[in-house]
């Protein structure tokens, strides 16, 4: 997945986010920073949302069914691991996995995931706590194999 296949993604969905929130036209492109016109122009196929109306509908609406349905249960990881390209940073609590989420592969307490729908990857300890996201395999799988054969955290 890339930038403008989630910006293809979102922008075919956007009136269905509207409908789904129950906002209208005038409503929905105040919340989203755009114009009417422009909405109703991403709404008819016209034209895409650019990458700045596509990462303001995941973060205002990340808890939409839609959005979820097309990037996973956490849309802000995604966008997030897109635009930094992979994002390892201080241990963030998750779900665990089990609804969006494949195991790869499992060594120690560690699980290297990729997400069914986005097709990223990310590293969890056995308290679902992430530490490393990428939609790099064989960066992903590198990281996995450093960190899992750590002998503490």
């Amino acid at each position: 997945m890339n930038r403008e296949q989630i910006i293809e993604l979102l922008s075919n969905k956007l009136k269905l986010v509207r409908v789904e929130k129950g906002y209208t036209q005038d409503r929905m492109a105040f919340v989203l920073g755009i114009s009417k016109k422009t909405l109703v122009q991403i709404e008819k196929g016209r034209s895409d949302a650019g990458w700045t109306t596509a990462v303001a509908m995941c973060a205002l609406f990340r808890d939409s069914e839609v959005i979820q349905s097309v990037l996973g249960n956490d849309p802000i990881e995604v966008l997030e691991t897109m635009a930094h390209e992979e994002v390892e940073r201080p241990k963030q609590k998750t779900m665990g996995g089990h609804v969006w989420w494949s195991d790869v592969e499992i060594k120690n307490s560690f699980r290297l995931q990729q997400n069914l729908v986005s097709k990223h990857y990310r590293i969890l300890d056995d308290e679902a706590y992430r530490w490393y996201s990428s939609f790099n395999e064989k960066e992903a799988r590198q990281r996995f194999n450093e960190i899992s054969t750590k002998d503490s955290r």
